[in-house]
């Protein structure tokens, strides 16, 4: 069995640092490997790891103590729970690393992948390139089996040259750019809304045909301002809620 491994990150100092660690490992808690180690670092350590105070690393596994991914035990340690599965609805504080996390835990199916012309409903993301890379994926509770969401990513093909279609199927896309790709994200805009399962998303979500769905359009930008990624995610609307939290500083 192999020890586990938290991802690293990179603070944002607008957000709170507790919210940003326990996003950060909650999404290494989903996304691990099947032969990890249930047992996490302890508090000092996981604190060393992330570059905050013990008291900010406790914050953050209460957060996740409470939504039932971990338990605490005196003398013994803290241990990931076997059964831990993503809970809704998700809230978000606007962290890179929460999208992650709302995007893992699941089990992924690519379905395809290819070069095409840029879709019209895309052109004013990507005014400057002839086409671009989609990927389709299906993805499935973890515990059911159940679908409960498919995604097509329409990426930049310089930076889909780089991308392994197999890590699509143990992380998120927004993963795989920023940690694998190497692309340095600057921010992600999100836009939900209500529509009606047409025939393919109906066939792949099994549901019936015009039920309610959540049509989530992410877009991804860089440093430099260029779109890099935009996501559409057809959900389930009988699976997921979304909460955003707006704090005052």
């Amino acid at each position: 069995m192999t020890a586990f491994a938290p991802d690293s990150l990179v603070l944002n100092r607008k957000l709170p640092l507790w919210y940003q660690v326990s996003q950060s490992l909650r999404a290494s808690i989903l996304g691990r490997t099947p032969d990890a180690s249930l047992r996490l670092p302890t508090e000092e350590q996981l604190a060393a790891h992330y570059g905050v105070s013990v008291l900010t690393m406790r914050q953050a596994l209460k957060e996740l103590e409470e939504e039932g991914l971990i338990s605490r035990h005196r003398r013994r340690g803290t241990f990931i729970e076997p059964g831990a599965r993503r809970s809704t609805p998700r809230r978000l504080l606007g962290s890179i690393d929460a999208i992650v996390a709302q995007q893992s835990g699941e089990r992924t199916t690519v379905l395809g992948h290819g070069a095409e012309p840029v879709p019209g409903e895309l052109l004013e993301y990507f005014p400057d390139a002839p086409e671009v890379v989609t990927y389709r994926r299906l993805r499935r509770d973890g515990e059911t089996g159940e679908p409960t969401n498919w995604v097509e990513n329409a990426v930049r093909p310089e930076l889909a040259a780089a991308i392994d279609p197999a890590d699509l199927e143990r992380w998120p896309m927004t993963k795989v750019l920023r940690d694998v790709v190497g692309v340095r994200i600057s921010r992600i805009t999100d836009t939900v809304e209500a529509r009606l399962a047409d025939p393919e998303t109906a066939g792949l979500l099994q549901v019936p045909l015009l039920s309610p769905i959540l049509h989530y359009t992410g877009v991804t930008y860089d440093e430099d301002g260029r779109v890099v990624d935009v996501a559409r995610i057809r959900y389930r609307g009988d699976r997921f809620s979304f909460t955003v939290t707006v704090e005052a500083h």
